[in-house]
């Protein structure tokens, strides 16, 4: 996992890079939206960074992840002087927004007292790595990758929307209307397997705290139906199928496939391939029919024959 998070930094670094050399040049309305956006990253990453330092809760980011997405795309449309395409693609993303965080909300993510809640458990897992022993080298993580890369990443993802601020197709195009409803459509299934988990998660729950015996499926453990039996991770699977649809728009405004916005969600995939890996390194080692689910069930994209 370790090896994973500096490749992602490494990646981080290279790929934006390589792209500002792909496509046409932003223009000087562009750079100047994109100065602004990046300022309002950085604080971000370091107040995150200074609060989780101080509260020993590294969850600060998960609480802006569903929520400062909608301050970027928001920003681009007012400065694109509300052109419709960028208008669309900032009502999508507050929809996505308003979804992930009213279910990072009932999973106890917030408090009353902003910088409280409930503290991703895989934050804990990764303090024992003896690589990350001591505060030092936990504060350096801390800051590159936790904070900074990921707020960075969280930028990256909505950079389509600024792209298609002054795009050469000013007007709405059929790709348009298939990156929206790409949008929707994954957001829609998003929404039923963080439901489906939740459900399933919360009546296993119910259950141990009334000493009841958990029979099938609950004595698995984890949950495998739904759209669960098809892919082990479908609201991951989900969400970058969401951030690819909403590249789609970029597509429209500049009329070429490939543009340098496509970063973001490169980046979003590798960051989703190497968090599974992770998380179902935790899972193999909890459950006993996990490893059997995981030689039987694909991760992302369901078998389709």
């Amino acid at each position: 996992m370790i090896k994973t998070m500096f490749g992602l930094i490494a990646t981080l670094i290279a790929i934006p890079v390589a792209a500002f050399y792909v496509g046409d040049p932003l223009n000087d309305q562009q750079y100047h939206m994109l100065k602004v956006a990046t300022i309002i990253m950085l604080i971000a990453a370091f107040s995150c960074f200074i609060v989780s330092e101080i509260t020993r809760n590294c969850s600060q980011v998960d609480k802006l992840w569903s929520t400062i997405p909608i301050l970027y795309t928001w920003y681009f449309a007012y400065a694109s002087y509300w052109h419709s395409r960028t208008v669309i693609m900032a009502i999508l993303t507050t929809l996505w927004a308003i979804r992930l965080t009213y279910n990072f909300s009932r999973r106890g993510g917030y408090h009353l007292i902003p910088w409280k809640g409930h503290e991703d458990y895989r934050w804990e897992v990764l303090r024992q790595n003896p690589a990350l022993q001591g505060r030092f080298k936990w504060a350096m993580f801390n800051l590159f990758f936790i904070s900074i890369y990921q707020q960075s990443l969280i930028l990256l993802f909505t950079l389509p929307s600024l792209l298609s601020a002054f795009g050469k197709n000013q007007s709405l195009t059929f790709m348009d209307l298939i990156a929206g409803g790409l949008f929707i459509l994954f957001l829609i299934l998003e929404t039923i397997a963080d439901q489906q988990q939740y459900n399933y998660q919360q009546e296993k729950h119910k259950r141990i705290n009334e000493n009841q015996p958990l029979t099938p499926p609950y004595s698995d453990g984890f949950v495998r139906s739904g759209l669960w039996k098809y892919v082990r991770h479908p609201n991951y699977a989900s969400e970058q199928a969401i951030w690819l649809s909403f590249y789609l728009f970029s597509v429209a405004a500049t009329g070429n496939w490939l543009n340098w916005s496509l970063m973001g969600g490169i980046l979003l995939i590798l960051l989703f391939i190497g968090s599974s890996n992770f998380s179902e390194e935790i899972s193999a080692k909890k459950y006993n029919g996990y490893k059997d689910y995981q030689k039987s069930v694909p991760r992302f994209i369901p078998k389709l024959w």
